[in-house]
């Protein structure tokens, strides 16, 4: 067997439907459009949502609740993700990016999950509790943009 010899399995092609090429090819005069009413004329057809007249989903669902516009999105950096900084080294977002950790415009949020075991000087948009404890405890400084 050589690879010109190859095909596909039977059954595993299907040729697409050509409508609209004549009355000889099955699918000619109305284009397998039907023969009269809306979804038969051009530029015809619903529009999305659209129920016959009946209430659409999107009226029927009761709605709850507002979007606060001017929330402010904070992407979570926890202390175990600081380990890989050098003792005494400044990290604030700049760090941070290029380390990966955030994208580059988020605000950041630093968590105390894991421990810290160098000195490290922090700035960060908000801190918690937890995490400027350890950070003080081992000797580094937290400072909020």
């Amino acid at each position: 067997m050589r690879i010109q010899d190859l095909s596909p399995l039977k059954g595993s092609r299907k040729a697409r439907k050509r409508i609209g090429r004549g009355t000889g090819s099955g699918h000619g005069k109305t284009a397998c459009r039907g023969q009269k009413g809306q979804k038969s004329r051009s530029g015809g057809g619903v529009r999305p949502g659209f129920e016959g007249g009946q209430m659409p989903m999107q009226r029927r669902l009761p709605k709850r609740g507002f979007t606060n516009l001017f929330r402010v999105e904070f992407k979570a950096v926890n202390l175990r993700d600081l380990d890989r900084f050098e003792a005494g080294a400044s990290v604030g977002p700049e760090e941070l990016i290029e380390a990966g950790l955030i994208g580059k415009n988020d605000q950041v949020k630093l968590l105390g999950q894991g421990d810290v075991t160098r000195a490290l000087q922090v700035k960060v948009h908000r801190v918690s509790g937890s995490a400027r404890s350890k950070i003080e405890a081992a000797g580094g400084a937290v400072e909020l943009i």
